[in-house]
């Protein structure tokens, strides 16, 4: 069996970011529905969601290759849980917005020093073993949760509101896109800030969505906003599987062709 059949993650292109984007606003709605909106509060939110990502990474590890709908809900497990966390982080343990951020950074710093330690690389767009998987998972939950934690730095630490504060991220983002296409910037450091952006992006530009008008949102509220992104994020992960069914099948074909 080839490297790609064997590999357990997607592809890093477009269509990964658009799904990521969706996810990650998804966690905000989301997480912001069921800890506000359905009051069960953050560490009943973080309980369940950090239940249902065990339960869908052990169902991941399990499987052979990547399949993009385990995959997805593992990553958007992440999402929410990150978001509560971020927010428990700063209204319960009052730890605040911007040493919660420090200490994210600080812990996704140890998470990927340990990660290359042990497998020799931080590649993303290739993982084959168990190892590399859990240390890029856990990766991912710190930074969803600093993601979260830093957008809402922006729009109330800072008060730049919601929508100035997807602004700034997207011009970033922009930024980083250029640097990757026009520049021999590291590759890998450029995907990690790009990684960890789009998801201030998601938040603020969920939050956008949800919050009341007095508090710089549009009142949408969060079941809406969470449906919205809900069926995005359930066409694109329909897309992205008939592309990777396309990929297995023509891999076959290439092999026998050689």
């Amino acid at each position: 069996m080839s490297t790609a059949i064997r590999n357990r993650v997607p592809h890093i292109v477009l269509l990964y970011w658009v799904i990521k984007i969706a996810s990650t606003t998804l966690g905000e709605t989301g997480a912001d529905m069921f800890s506000m909106t359905f009051n069960l509060g953050y560490a009943e939110t973080i309980a369940i969601f950090l239940a249902l990502f065990l339960v869908a990474f052990a169902v991941k590890l399990l499987l052979r290759g990547y399949h993009p709908v385990a995959y997805w809900l593992t990553f958007t497990a992440t999402a929410i849980v990150g978001t509560a966390i971020s927010d428990f982080i700063d209204r319960t343990l009052h730890l605040g917005y911007a040493w919660g951020s420090l200490v994210l950074v600080c812990s996704l710093v140890v998470v990927l020093l340990a990660w290359w330690r042990r497998e020799g690389t931080v590649q993303v767009e290739t993982i084959t073993t168990p190892g590399a998987e859990i240390f890029y998972w856990v990766a991912f939950l710190i930074a969803n949760t600093l993601g979260t934690a830093a957008g809402d730095f922006l729009s109330d630490d800072l008060e730049l509101g919601f929508l100035m504060s997807a602004g700034v991220i997207a011009g970033v983002l922009l930024l980083v896109v250029s640097l990757h296409y026009f520049t021999k910037a590291p590759k890998m450091l450029l995907f990690w800030i790009a990684f960890v952006l789009t998801r201030p992006f998601g938040a603020t530009f969920g939050d956008f969505l949800t919050k009341t008008r007095d508090k710089g949102g549009i009142g949408f509220g969060t079941i809406g906003s969470s449906a919205i992104f809900g069926a995005i994020l359930i066409i694109a992960i329909a897309r992205e599987t008939q592309l990777e069914r396309r990929r297995a099948t023509a891999l076959p074909a290439a092999a026998g062709s050689a």
